[in-house]
């Protein structure tokens, strides 16, 4: 699943012809619990999860062994990973990694790192606009407060002025910059549209906003063929 929007791989095919899966070797960066991972098993020709969070690992392990999936899970960072250059066909996050570190530049060059040339970078991340509009659901989330250049973080903190959540904004001239800087060439720019179907309300997501606004942004990128 690629946003709270409801879209599958299934419906966008972003990862390319599913054909060619089958003798691919994918990696999910900031996979959380695995869930991308765990499909993607059942197409491709090997999938490594990879993710800096040991608890979000644990729970990726229990649910290979509930739903009987051999998959492999590494702790990493994913500005570091540790694999060779030209491992891999694919790499992709859905909602990982990207937002969540300082030096996101450095995710781009690590993900075309590993990639073989001709190789595909894919990874959906919150839609910069929402960043200039409060997070709220209703019609109150409609009017935008804050200026949407404004990369300062958004951070949250326990009682004791502990980090304890970030999430960094990049706007959308940012994140092609980022991928071009990485070599990588952006094929495509996906910002699915809010179904007409889905009348779930999570977070700040809505059908009331995802009637008005973009809320995911997939950034669909390849690493040249030399």
């Amino acid at each position: 699943m690629w946003g709270p929007e409801g879209w599958s791989e299934s419906d966008l095919r972003v990862f390319g012809d599913p054909a060619a899966l089958a003798d691919a070797d994918l990696l999910e960066i900031g996979s959380g619990a695995a869930q991308g991972s765990r499909w993607a098993a059942r197409h491709a020709g090997r999938v490594v999860a990879t993710d800096l969070s040991a608890g979000m690992l644990s729970r990726a392990a229990a649910l290979n062994d509930q739903h009987d999936v051999a998959l492999p899970l590494v702790l990493c960072d994913g500005t570091a990973l540790p694999f060779a250059d030209a491992s891999f066909d694919l790499v992709f996050t859905a909602y990982g990694v990207v937002p969540f570190v300082a030096d996101s530049q450095a995710v781009m060059r690590e993900a075309a790192r590993v990639l073989r040339p001709g190789g595909r970078f894919v990874f959906s991340t919150t839609h910069p606009v929402r960043w200039a509009f409060p997070d709220v659901p209703g019609p109150e989330g409609l009017s935008a407060y804050h200026s949407y250049f404004d990369r300062t973080p958004y951070v949250e903190t326990d009682e004791d002025g502990t980090l304890t959540y970030a999430e960094h904004h990049r706007t959308l001239g940012d994140r092609v910059r980022e991928l071009r800087a990485a070599g990588l060439v952006l094929e495509d720019l996906i910002e699915p549209e809010w179904p007409e179907d889905n009348h779930q309300v999570w977070g700040g997501w809505s059908p009331t906003r995802g009637e008005i606004l973009p809320g995911t942004a997939i950034f669909v990128s390849r690493l040249p063929s030399r």
